[in-house]
């Protein structure tokens, strides 16, 4: 048996858990979520608590048992509280504007590249070197995240480009004459 999924997921007091069938719709003050539950899994609210549980014991609802029980959670902490990731730009000349929905980047081309805000997404820019990207949808906040990374990921040997904050960068030594 799943350790995660046995575990019950409390439901925050302003968040709203409608479930009909395999369809779970979540409802709070920053937006709203649904998931369809596999068909080996069903899902049932108790007392303000929502119980996941799988259906059989085959290869395929055991691996889906945990996976279920942890996107509902995600979906019940995004609506009430919401995901951040913060991003920072490293290298001389490299800066970071967000104008609008579009946030532009000059991260060494030629050119600025301009990366178009999703639906759902807010990112801030405190000040030019960093990012951040905050949202309800871990998912989305986590692939907005990283597709600014793309943009410029950091190199090895000075370290310049787009990184997450706490990420570490094993900077390589460089060529040696002699």
């Amino acid at each position: 048996m799943s350790r995660l999924g046995a575990q019950p997921i409390k439901i925050a007091g302003s968040v709203k858990v409608t479930i009909s069938g395999r369809l779970v719709k979540v409802e709070g003050p920053k937006g709203t979520l649904d998931y369809e539950v596999p068909e080996n899994i069903s899902v049932n609210e108790e007392d303000g608590q929502i119980i996941v549980s799988r259906k059989g014991d085959d290869k395929k609802a055991k691996s889906m048992h945990g996976l279920a029980h942890s996107l509902i959670n995600n979906m019940i902490i995004g609506v009430s509280n919401g995901f951040k990731k913060q991003l920072e730009i490293r290298g001389v000349g490299y800066k970071v504007k967000m104008g609008g929905d579009t946030l532009e980047l000059n991260v060494g081309f030629s050119h600025s590249v301009k990366f178009k805000c999703p639906d759902g997404i807010t990112i801030t820019t405190p000040n030019q070197t960093n990012m951040i990207i905050e949202g309800y949808d871990k998912h989305l906040v986590g692939q907005t995240a990283a597709s600014i990374r793309g943009i410029k990921p950091p190199e090895p040997y000075k370290g310049k480009g787009i990184r997450y904050l706490d990420e570490y960068v094993a900077i390589k030594e460089g060529k040696k004459i002699g």
